[in-house]
């Protein structure tokens, strides 16, 4: 596998919303509820205008032989008192089944920690479920670095 990593364009927007579409579904079957509203074409709109405009960045591996992602990274910068200046939030964070386990996570991963870096972030952040479900990509977070740092992911829909 010779694989790269591109900094995905609004022009992968389709792409990009069919496999965050693969993650929700995933979660969603592992969870067994149905957690998320997707709708492929208005992710892909919202995904090609926050692009355009710089909100949001996605990062694809790719293997040199196969044109679809193998996995994505997405980051925005955010702000908070408590990380002592801008920070990364990685929102969706994907690797497709057969290409788990053999570093494609890993090298997005790194990629993501070389952008917070040239930004000046103090930090990333990822959330996981708190589930057993989720044992397997906890362990792998901290693998590559991560520490809990407390709390559970709350929402309230507005």
């Amino acid at each position: 596998m010779q694989l790269r990593i591109d900094h995905g364009q609004p022009c992968d927007a389709p792409i990009i919303a069919q496999m965050v579409g693969e993650l929700l579904r995933e979660i969603m079957a592992m969870v067994g509820a149905g957690s998320f509203g997707f709708h492929q074409e208005e992710t892909a709109a919202r995904a090609r205008s926050w692009m355009t405009k710089g909100k949001y960045s996605v990062l694809l591996a790719r293997d040199g032989l196969q044109p679809d992602p193998l996995g994505l990274l997405a980051l925005y910068e955010s702000y908070a008192l408590y990380s002592e200046g801008a920070y990364g939030t990685i929102p969706e964070f994907y690797v497709r089944q057969p290409y788990r386990s053999l570093g494609v996570g890993a090298t997005l991963l790194m990629e993501a920690k070389g952008i917070g870096r040239l930004k000046g972030w103090t930090r990333l952040e990822v959330t996981t479920p708190p589930l057993p479900q989720f044992d397997r990509t906890l362990a792998f977070y901290q693998q590559q670095g991560f520490s809990i740092s407390g709390g559970r992911k709350l929402k309230v829909d507005l």
